[in-house]
């Protein structure tokens, strides 16, 4: 049985509403087999809580550096809310020992889990936000999430793959890489994306993701490394 006063414990947030902390950990998956809970699983929560985490993101990183363009932040703030940092961090504060999924959902511990665990934390953040305010939430983010924010700059995480494969593709083999739909999987509202990169007709790599846009980044970061173009 999960004790969420286990989860209020390592995070010291003591929430006034006990169901709005369970419904921030409820995959889609456990209300189709457990339906008479009388609770919904955590999209909206989810929704409300991406808002709530770009917000807080953008005001620290627009305080942070003053001399960053506005497409330097956008960057940096794409690098630090990606699902495979989230994903780590959410790990980091045992979200995963909460999780409520299906029994299909919980013997998936590859990239499927990552997303549910990113997914988790914004909804967490969501259900945060409502019972306890934004200065909850925002202390939260800071001392969970905002740390990161060194180390990407250090290694220069933020920059954006496809501007920078693209640049690199053009300099040494004159080429603009193309990026080519491989295979997708899934129903339409959990898509799953695997995507080539092409120089001309050679496949450089492949990227997978939940959009095309996250499979074409995968993609093009995978073929800077293919290529040693990382400096």
């Amino acid at each position: 049985m999960i004790q969420f006063s286990d989860f209020e414990k390592k995070t010291k947030i003591v929430f006034k509403d006990k169901d709005l902390l369970k419904q921030a950990f409820i995959h889609r998956s456990y209300i189709n087999e457990n339906g008479a809970t009388g609770l919904s699983h955590n999209e909206r929560l989810e929704f409300l809580g991406d808002a709530v985490l770009e917000l807080i993101v953008t005001d620290f990183l627009y305080k942070k550096y003053p001399k960053h363009t506005e497409g330097e932040l956008t960057a940096l703030r794409s690098a630090l809310v990606n699902a495979i940092i989230i994903s780590e961090i959410a790990s980091k504060i045992g979200m995963n020992e909460f999780l409520l999924l299906s029994r299909g959902e919980t013997k998936d511990t590859g990239k499927a889990r990552q997303y549910i665990l990113a997914n988790t934390y914004e909804a967490y953040v969501g259900a945060v936000y409502l019972d306890q305010g934004y200065d909850v939430a925002n202390s939260f983010i800071t001392k969970s999430l905002l740390p990161k924010t060194e180390e990407i700059v250090a290694k220069k995480l933020w920059r954006d793959a496809k501007s920078l494969v693209q640049e690199k593709a053009q300099e040494f083999v004159n080429f603009t890489p193309a990026y080519k739909v491989l295979s997708e999987s899934g129903p339409d509202h959990d898509k799953h994306f695997n995507i080539g990169i092409f120089f001309g007709p050679d496949l450089i790599a492949e990227g997978k993701g939940k959009s095309k846009q996250e499979a074409e980044q995968k993609a093009a970061e995978a073929a800077l490394k293919i290529k040693n173009w990382l400096d």
